[in-house]
């Protein structure tokens, strides 16, 4: 059954592009490793959470909401991008993230501000207290705020990814392409969630990896199923087996989240230094170091075609900086 897609508004530039890495293939010795370009969306920067927004945005405007608030960590890529999204549809923003206001403002925080935010700090609380306060206030001044959630991952979110496997699976078609694999970073869940249902709803036969960047595998393969089945019923789709279709891997998660390590330094040297792309040191960068790894053991071999899908995130590096040099 084709799924029955809502109302969105266009933010992405889309189709992202599909690039085969020769170099860095070449470099590594196993299989042929593509790329897709979700780095390339175009939203202040770019990143994965602009498909998502697409949709959270069209759905804040027909509840006739006039300000977006949202919650992520210091650096977070979906904060950056949802205050984007408002000032491109007019919108106020509100963000509230993790902990306590850094002393230097760089990266996304920088970016968030220049984009008109309203920036709160959790401090010492849990984000759902302060997100319950951000909320009351609006409300108590009139404003009709719309609540994103972390990561824009919910059912609307998650759309954007199903949408996006149909993409991929048109490009691969006119290109004649067939990828093995298709490999990416998995946090708050709805970017795996919807590729996992695009790839059962539309055919896609190879295998789909989530590469933790902070959470235990079964508890994120849980909560991946639980979004992909919600999503299904979503978008008017029969009922589909999809939790034997989640597949995550948390060997790579490090000292832990946003935890710059040799992992992520050697992945994001060797793929700008060889093929000038600049990969993300939260997400990409943990997520490709954790494919390099796993090609140099064998788990992929020459004559299989890996994507990795390329979730954005650069923003982010210069905070970085002296955990990557």
């Amino acid at each position: 059954m084709e799924p029955k897609f809502p109302e969105r508004v266009p933010l992405a530039f889309l189709p992202t592009p599909v690039e085969r890495l020769d170099r860095l293939s070449k470099h590594l010795g196993g299989p042929e490793i593509w790329i897709k370009r979700d780095d390339q969306t175009g939203l202040a920067m770019g990143g994965n959470k602009t498909r998502k927004l697409e949709f959270l945005g069209a759905d804040a405007l027909a509840q006739g909401a006039d300000h977006l608030v949202t919650t992520g960590a210091p650096q977070s890529n979906h904060a950056r991008q949802t205050a984007a999204a408002a000032a491109r549809l007019g919108l106020g923003c509100s963000l509230v993230l993790r902990g306590q206001k850094p002393a230097a403002v760089t990266g996304n925080f920088l970016l968030d501000q220049l984009l008109g935010a309203h920036v709160y700090w959790s401090e010492s609380h849990e984000c759902n207290e302060a997100i319950g306060r951000v909320m009351a206030d609006l409300r108590a001044i009139g404003r009709r705020p719309y609540l994103i959630p972390l990561g824009g991952s919910n059912v609307i979110g998650a759309t954007g990814y199903v949408l996006a496997m149909r993409e991929l699976l048109e490009q691969m078609a006119a290109e004649h392409l067939n990828f093995d694999f298709i490999v990416f970073a998995s946090s708050s869940g709805g970017t795996q969630a919807g590729i996992v249902l695009g790839a059962r709803a539309f055919g896609y036969r190879g295998g789909v990896l989530g590469i933790s960047v902070d959470h235990p595998a079964e508890a994120l393969k849980t909560q991946v199923a639980a979004l992909a089945t919600a999503t299904a019923t979503h978008l008017g789709l029969d009922a589909l087996a999809l939790a034997e279709a989640v597949v995550v891997n948390d060997d790579y998660l490090g000292e832990g989240y946003a935890r710059v390590g040799e992992n992520e330094r050697e992945a994001i040297k060797l793929m700008a230094q060889l093929e000038g792309i600049l990969l993300d040191p939260v997400y990409t960068g943990r997520a490709f170091g954790g494919l390099i790894d796993l090609i140099r053991w064998g788990a992929f071999t020459r004559g299989q075609r890996v994507l990795f899908w390329h979730t954005g995130g650069t923003a982010a590096l210069p905070a970085f900086a002296d955990r990557l040099l």
